[in-house]
């Protein structure tokens, strides 16, 4: 134990540049907290924090090779971890704007007056979409929140646009049966989310 408090920093990055997995436990042990803190800043989130962190050290032993053992491995961290919070936080943002523009389409078009049974289905609808098949759920989310098309999506998963087609029909079949009695909301779901 006295022994890894004087390994300092740089020796860690050169052994873990090496894929030595005791440097890399070492500098996890050294860093976890802290980066939890500094992440807890801007998430306000402790389980959501606790994931960026992880995927901070999960993309540093993935990258590893890359790691510049003449820089400071902590800001290399550190920097690591702003970087997912800024990609997730981004991802959420698309993600409730789409609801968002959901939820006025069904205004406009008159699905309800009550915005909270609107709300009620809005969020039906983002569990029944957690509750997908893992693919499909993919697929959906590049299609509808990254805004890819099928070829693309085909292209970046490298499968055939049939498979992309076939998993969205699955996620509809799956979306419409959780809203079989709602026959208006799912006019409008199936206007927004199954349209390439």
């Amino acid at each position: 134990m006295i022994l890894e408090v004087l390994i300092n920093d740089s020796l860690l990055a050169i052994e873990i540049k090496k894929s030595d997995k005791k440097a890399f436990r070492i500098l996890f042990e050294r860093y976890y907290k802290n980066l939890l803190d500094y992440t807890i800043t801007y998430t306000y989130d402790l389980q959501e924090a606790e994931d960026i962190v992880q995927q901070t050290f999960i993309t540093l032993w993935n990258n590893r090779l890359n790691i510049n053992s003449e820089k400071s491995i902590k800001s290399y961290l550190y920097r690591i971890a702003y970087n997912t919070y800024i990609d997730i936080y981004r991802k959420q943002k698309k993600r409730n704007a789409f609801f968002n523009e959901l939820k006025e389409q069904a205004l406009r078009d008159r699905i309800t007056p009550d915005h909270e049974a609107l709300d009620i289905r809005i969020n039906k609808l983002k569990n029944v979409i957690e509750t997908l098949p893992e693919k499909c759920k993919e697929i959906l989310y590049l299609n509808k929140f990254e805004g890819l098309k099928y070829k693309e999506i085909s292209e970046q998963l490298n499968i055939s646009v049939k498979t992309v087609e076939s998993h969205m029909y699955k996620a509809f079949k799956i979306i419409r049966k959780n809203f079989s009695e709602d026959d208006l909301f799912l006019c409008i779901v199936y206007k927004n989310f199954f349209k390439d």
